[in-house]
């Protein structure tokens, strides 16, 4: 079963993301609050009784190779049939498309469900959705026509083909080519790894939205380009011709995701793959990272649901598994007490809750402001929203990558043995979670990412735009006497942000650039944990004021006060010692040898 709470689904969006003044926008107009809270419905449902089902069983049968053909368990198939059914690949798309024109958050929000329930079928669905808001914002009328239409129903499937096996993350060092063909589509030949639902018989065709260089062009990722590379061609009229040349060399066997194919795949090895080439010639690197940045605040996303997965699972065990006595009680034969009554239990359990429920609320903090970039009525406010996104994104898909795997781990511990034995869930967790890290690119590249170019990008626009909104929230909660400590230790983390960015800019500025990046990734936890404890003080105001309100259930609410206050006490402290860290230039990385290690 699906481990999202609806309650805590509703909670962000009508406290944190102020759903209703979206829509109120042109674009939402024709919606409804019923209109939503029946898609979260569907989406509950169909998590349930489609994707939960077989989570265990799609990680022990995995995908095999079979006659040529990859075969994986039926109910993989009713999952993603049903999922294009209920409409959920076009919901966000225009009513023209065939789409309801759904909020992004609300779209995101839904899909949380199916992350939670099931995070390896959940990809399939995850890379046509991404694949296909790449063809919508570039591709040709007729590219859109030919490959989306059929996309948004799912008789079409799509992904990402990226790394390959000699390039990794540098995709400055990528050998695919594409060679111009007299028709004006491009003869493709290479080979790319680490393609997931790079093969399967899902759907009718498979669209890979491939990098390559055309031959001549710039060294580097200036030559990028993007193609659309459909599995099988596709006729003018839209029925299906001959295979496509694209050739799965093998499937790769991962610890988790195991019911997702991950795959290696050759183009043109018959010389005979044709790709079309999408928008301008070497911008495929500027088109693909729309995304790539939306797959990573998915990762994250889906991080923190697998987090979460495992939080309730972890909790509810708690409550039932009677073991020990309290410290007070001295009598053996007094009642065994369930283990949330310890103190250590406990604290394992507000340390995921912290976590997850922290990273969910800021991956749908982030799709909220892809709305407002999007349908905000003034140009400033979609800036704004623009920035606050691109500042955002590296954090939304690392800190959950690393903080929710750690969740898991405790959600583990939770269980004592049983937890790291396959007969009970957290396990399986953990083994998918533990791909996130490196999904969508390493914290150490979200790092350098962070502290290399976004603090600092537009005169440091981003940050001052963040720090604005921080401010905004310490304000609120300074009035607010269970919040005003808070509000207190959230500004002097942002002054401590703010000191360290400028001290590693002017080192930087300095030509000293490996010594300003030699610890961006304590910077970017630093920085990370600022943004969290900014999160979290904005659930306690919501949550204080319902409780002020009697609006919501106590519990919950009084549930996010407690988790924002472990953070806060627990959390939060760390960032002194990442700062002192950081302003030392401690060069132990720059100057170790290598033969030492």
């Amino acid at each position: 079963m699906s481990r999202m709470d609806r309650g805590e689904i509703d909670f962000i969006l009508d406290g944190l993301l102020d759903l209703d003044s979206l829509l109120s926008r042109p674009r939402f107009s024709h919606l409804d609050r019923d209109a939503l809270s029946q898609v979260l419905d569907t989406a509950a449902g169909l998590a349930d009784d489609k994707f939960g089902p077989h989570y265990h069983e799609a990680d022990k049968h995995e995908p095999d190779r079979i006659n040529g053909k990859v075969v994986m368990l039926p109910a993989v198939q009713e999952a993603v049939d049903a999922f294009a059914e209920a409409g959920f690949l076009a919901a966000h798309h225009d009513e023209e498309l065939g789409g309801l024109q759904l909020p992004w958050c609300v779209v995101q929000a839904a899909f949380s469900f199916f992350q939670t329930a099931n995070i390896a079928t959940a990809a399939y669905p995850f890379l046509t959705i991404g694949a296909g808001n790449l063809i919508r914002s570039f591709g040709s009328e007729a590219q859109q026509a030919k490959f989306l239409a059929p996309m948004l129903t799912g008789r079409f499937f799509g992904t990402m083909a990226l790394s390959e096996p000699q390039a990794g993350s540098s995709l400055a060092d990528i050998r695919t080519s594409a060679t111009p063909n007299p028709d004006g589509s491009y003869a493709i030949t290479g080979t790319k790894q680490w393609i997931s639902a790079g093969e399967h018989e899902l759907s009718d065709n498979i669209v890979h939205m491939v990098l390559a260089k055309i031959k001549g062009a710039p060294a580097g990722v200036k030559g990028i380009s993007l193609f659309i590379v459909p599995r099988i061609r596709v006729n003018d009229d839209g029925s299906l011709g001959p295979d496509n040349d694209v050739r799965l060399v093998s499937l790769l066997h991962k610890m988790g995701y195991r019911g997702t194919t991950s795959t290696i795949l050759s183009f043109g090895e018959e010389g005979r793959c044709q790709g079309f080439l999408v928008g301008q010639a070497h911008h495929g690197l500027s088109y693909m990272f729309q995304m790539m940045n939306e797959a990573r605040i998915g990762v994250g996303l889906g991080a923190a649901a697998l987090g979460y997965a495992g939080y309730r699972y972890s909790a509810e065990y708690a409550r039932t598994r009677p073991q020990g006595r309290p410290l007070e009680a001295r009598d053996p034969t007094s009642p065994m007490v369930p283990i949330i009554e310890h103190a250590d239990v406990r604290r394992m359990l507000l340390q995921q809750k912290a976590a997850s429920e922290g990273a969910i609320a800021l991956c749908l903090l982030c799709a909220r402001l892809v709305d407002e970039e999007r349908t905000a009525a003034e140009e400033a406010d979609r800036r704004r929203a623009s920035l606050l996104l691109e500042l955002l994104t590296p954090i939304a898909k690392s800190w959950p990558s690393e903080h929710c795997l750690e969740a898991n781990k405790w959600a583990i511990q939770i269980l004592g043995g049983y937890g790291y034995t396959r007969d009970y869930p957290v396990e399986q967790y953990y083994r998918d979670n533990r791909l996130n890290p490196i999904h969508e690119g390493t914290y150490g590249i979200q790092a350098n990412d962070l502290l290399g170019r976004k603090v600092f990008m537009d005169g440091g626009a981003a940050f001052e735009a963040l720090a604005a909104e921080m401010a905004t929230t310490i304000t609120a909660a300074t009035s607010r006497p269970a919040l005003a400590t808070h509000a207190a230790g959230l500004g002097e983390a942002l002054s401590r942000v703010a000191t360290v960015t400028a001290h590693l800019g002017t080192v930087r500025a300095g030509g000293h650039v490996a010594l300003s990046l030699a610890n961006a990734t304590t910077y970017l936890e630093m920085f990370g944990h600022t943004v969290m404890a900014w999160i979290w003080l904005r659930q306690a105001l919501v949550a204080d004021t319902w409780l002020t309100d009697g609006k919501g259930d106590s519990n919950h609410l009084n549930g996010k006060l407690a988790a924002c206050r472990w953070f806060f006490a627990h959390e939060l402290p760390k960032t002194v010692t990442q700062a002192t860290i950081l302003t030392s230039l401690d060069r132990t990385v720059l100057d170790v040898d290598t033969a030492w290690l």
